[in-house]
């Protein structure tokens, strides 16, 4: 395993009801801000997963029907609102897909300064990492069992690595895509579909 060195520390907390709450604040924000060039503004990580512990963070998609048209009409009125970073085209990381696929481009901004913690996802919608994160979070959602054992790894990795998020990720990475395979199974038998392209906010 490498050497992780101590970087940003990792404190999981117990699933907090008031998450959801502050998300649909945030989300009445965010609308107010972009208005109806998103599609959907969803709550996505662990922190949208009720009695799922977390990072006190709260993650949020915000799919789009096209990223360069996303990032020329809404970044400017987001910095404006005090968002941060959003500059450069990050990518998601999938194994089986290239490090630079167009499935896995986003936009990534954090919260004005000062503010909640909060990570702001733009993805476009229809590709594979826009999808994924709905995926996950309704498997999880619906799943118990595969929610108690994915907070389990989250809880030893944390105690591994309590000072280092890169070794926090470093073992939660391949977990995701064992999920994955399962989310993928379940999904095909309950008939799962993104809610995003009907404009949700959930």
């Amino acid at each position: 395993m490498p050497d992780f060195a101590p970087s940003r520390p990792v404190v999981l907390v117990p699933y907090q009801p008031g998450w959801a709450v502050e998300f649909a604040a945030l989300a009445a924000c965010l609308r107010a801000l972009v208005g109806p060039v998103a599609l959907g503004i969803e709550h996505i990580g662990s922190t949208a997963v009720p009695g799922l512990s977390a990072k006190d963070v709260i993650d949020v998609q915000l799919t789009v029907p096209d990223l360069e048209a996303a990032a020329a009409e809404l970044l400017p009125p987001l910095w404006r609102a005090g968002f941060r970073q959003g500059r450069e085209w990050q990518y998601d990381q999938f194994h089986d897909l290239p490090a630079d696929s167009p499935e896995l481009r986003k936009l990534y901004l954090r919260e004005p300064a000062g503010e909640r913690r909060l990570h702001l996802h733009l993805r476009e919608d229809g590709r594979f990492n826009a999808r994924f994160a709905l995926l996950f979070r309704d498997y999880l959602r619906a799943e118990p069992t595969a929610r108690r054992e994915y907070e389990l790894l989250k809880q030893r990795a944390a105690a591994l690595f309590p000072a280092s998020i890169d070794g926090y990720l470093y073992l939660k990475e391949p977990v995701f895509h064992l999920i994955y395979q399962a989310a993928t199974h379940w999904a095909a038998l309950t008939g799962w579909q993104p809610a995003a392209a009907a404009g949700g906010a959930g």
